[in-house]
């Protein structure tokens, strides 16, 4: 399978019957999409759940895809629908709190040096960086794990929120600020 052809090829291989093409864009796109889920819920087991849930709304809903925006839109606006939807039927709504604590730093994708002053200086760095995310508004934090992990334009985390350009803009920018304020101390 060509991994140089675009996302939206891929997917219309795959809606034509090419398992190989599904393979390709999972392989892409995998760990952005867990990574936004998991930061959106905050629960290692809930996130693998919703995880597998978006993949197999993509699969099923392979026949009806049209191109009508860029394939990472579609797909993180599937996640984002699976994510309300399972909110919504929490009898006590709200996210739960950490049941396992943040994901190990160690796991996010960052340059490690062989020094462990320069190991625990990066962790904790990210474990303040990944405290500070979780505390930001609702959707600012979605702004910004669209940009971060999707790596979204502002237009297509407008589309893929429900909300304007100048909103999603709005929010990205507040977001970034809180964290930059919150590192800075």
């Amino acid at each position: 399978m060509d991994s140089g052809q675009s996302d939206e090829e891929l997917m219309l291989k795959y809606r034509a019957g090419d398992a190989a093409a599904f393979e390709v864009l999972y392989q892409r796109h995998k760990g952005g999409v867990y990574r936004y889920i998991l930061r959106q819920c905050r629960n290692d087991g809930l996130a693998e759940e919703l995880f597998q849930d978006v993949w197999m709304n993509l699969i099923n809903a392979r026949r009806r895809y049209t191109i009508k925006a860029k394939f990472s839109t579609w797909l993180y606006r599937i996640a984002r629908n699976r994510i309300i939807d399972h909110f919504r039927r929490q009898p006590n709504p709200g996210r739960p709190g950490m049941e396992n604590g943040n994901p190990d730093p160690d796991e996010l994708p960052a340059r490690r040096q062989d020094q462990p002053e320069q190991q625990a200086a990066i962790r904790d760095t990210s474990e303040r960086l990944l405290a500070l995310i979780a505390g930001l508004p609702e959707d600012q934090r979605e702004a910004f794990l669209l940009r971060e992990e999707a790596g979204m334009s502002l237009a297509e985390i407008a589309q893929t929120t429900g909300v304007n350009t100048e909103t999603a803009k709005s929010r990205l920018r507040y977001a970034v600020n809180k964290l930059r304020a919150g590192l800075a101390e």
